[in-house]
């Protein structure tokens, strides 16, 4: 009975480390379409996220000219969007993902769901937008 316990522990904690958000994640954007990897990082029980590939060749180079504050004209290519998240239960929240497309910020919320992808909330006030993510492996 012990030995049947500890396996189900064994396998019950390998499965919840399998549920981790840190890594690389492909971005999907809500028309389904690849945009990006983002290394997802934990700096301090803080959790970061910095663009680390864009998949379409011609914007490699690209400028966040619409950001404001310290990210306006930043390279895209590095530039950190999910800052200052920290683990609430089975959500990463209180912190803010930006979209460098329009230079908007927004409330974050992160979690892995049932198919092991990652959910990526971004609130404005009430309203939130929703996008899947996959694991680069």
């Amino acid at each position: 009975m012990i030995k049947h316990i500890t396996l189900l522990l064994l396998f019950f904690s390998l499965s919840m480390s399998a549920q981790d958000i840190f890594g690389n994640w492909q971005t999907i954007n809500d028309k389904g379409e690849k945009k990006s990897t983002v290394k997802i990082y934990e700096e301090n029980g803080v959790v970061y996220g910095k663009i680390i590939q864009i998949n379409d060749q011609s914007k490699v180079n690209a400028l966040c000219t619409k950001c404001e504050g310290d990210d306006n004209n930043k390279p895209i290519l590095g530039l950190i969007i999910i800052k200052d998240a920290v683990k609430d239960g089975k959500y990463y929240k209180g912190g803010t993902i930006l979209d460098p497309q329009n230079g908007n910020t927004y409330k974050l919320r992160l979690a892995i769901n049932d198919k092991g992808q990652l959910q990526v909330r971004g609130y404005l006030g009430f309203i939130y937008s929703t996008q899947y993510w996959e694991k680069v492996k």
